[in-house]
């Protein structure tokens, strides 16, 4: 039995990664790991969470020295689009186990172009070393290729994840995040294409990391619709609320999934190339935030059955 360190981003409360944690620790334990620690913003909260050891973000060494190996993701974490901060701390994480001879796995992320040059060139020094590469989308098993980097495509974690079954669905759903780019004249055009096709029906506002999505949302809640705020959901509540839809607008790559898993008709909001991917491979139609295919993706999603979706199975890579 081996005992494992899981670095990803968690204890955020946000509610993709949350998800993959749960998922990752759920088959860690299926394979009978003798110890699993998470490194976590909020230890106290993240053993709550899932009945493991957890450790702060900058108090790996010692548990790192007593694992077997290190497993980094899911997620998008190897990249400097958010920071060359956020990258270097994921990069010196896995460089230290390194260090100590401990196995390195890659657990589904996704990679995207570098902004950087000294970014791209530590990722592809730590990632040659690694023991196994796992990517959950073309794209980024593209980018590694073209690096020759070998990797294994796999689902995004989130498919492991148990979805109930609704079996009436109804009304239309919102999820916003804070990003540039998305600017009030996107939000006055997407209140008014809500208003023009569903009229004073009620809006379920979603948030699903309060600190990025309910400031957004509040103002969105302004905008002469009739809404409700739903915020400070657990994963399982947040599927929930998500799954009794019967349409929703969603901008996070995991709110567009549970969606899409769900069978809710989703419009994608393109504020990451992420999304942009999922919408391609699921098929769902993918709003601009220049608003200029707005009334389009409407029309798309109103008329789509979501049991086209293409959703495939998760198969967790071997990590022994």
């Amino acid at each position: 039995m081996a005992k494992y360190i899981v670095s990803g981003y968690i204890g955020f409360d946000n509610f993709g990664d949350e998800a993959i944690a749960g998922v990752l620790v759920k088959h860690l334990k299926n394979i009978g790991a003798e110890k699993i620690t998470l490194i976590s913003s909020n230890p106290k909260k993240t053993e709550y969470l899932y009945g493991v050891e957890s450790t702060g973000m900058f108090d790996f060494l010692q548990p790192l020295l007593e694992s077997d190996i290190l497993i980094s993701g899911g997620g998008s974490l190897l990249q400097d689009r958010t920071s060359l901060r956020s990258l270097f701390y994921y990069l010196l994480i896995i460089m230290s186990a390194l260090l100590f001879n401990k196995k390195v796995f890659i657990f589904a992320q996704g990679f995207t172009p570098f902004r950087t040059k000294i970014g791209e060139f530590l990722t592809k020094f730590v990632l040659r070393r690694c023991t196994l590469i796992t990517v959950r989308d073309v794209n980024s098993w593209k980018m590694l290729a073209g690096w020759n980097i070998p990797a294994e495509i796999v689902a995004d974690p989130f498919f492991g994840i148990e979805i109930p079954e609704v079996r009436e669905k109804h009304g239309i759903g919102v999820q916003l995040r804070g990003c540039t780019g998305l600017t009030d004249e996107f939000l006055d055009r997407l209140a008014k294409e809500i208003k023009n096709r569903f009229g004073d029906e009620e809006v379920c506002l979603i948030s699903l990391q309060d600190s990025i999505d309910l400031p957004v949302l509040e103002k969105f809640s302004g905008k002469g619709l009739n809404t409700k705020i739903l915020n400070n959901l657990t994963v399982e509540e947040a599927i929930k609320e998500i799954s009794q839809l019967e349409y929703l607008a969603g901008m996070r790559f995991h709110a567009c999934l549970a969606a899409a898993m769900s069978g809710v008709k989703v419009m994608g909001i393109n504020y990451d190339i992420k999304v942009k991917t999922l919408a391609q491979e699921t098929g769902f139609p993918l709003a601009e935030l220049s608003g200029e295919n707005l009334d389009e993706c409407f029309d798309r999603m109103i008329s789509a059955n979501p049991y086209d979706y293409k959703i495939p199975e998760f198969n967790c890579p071997g990590l022994a």
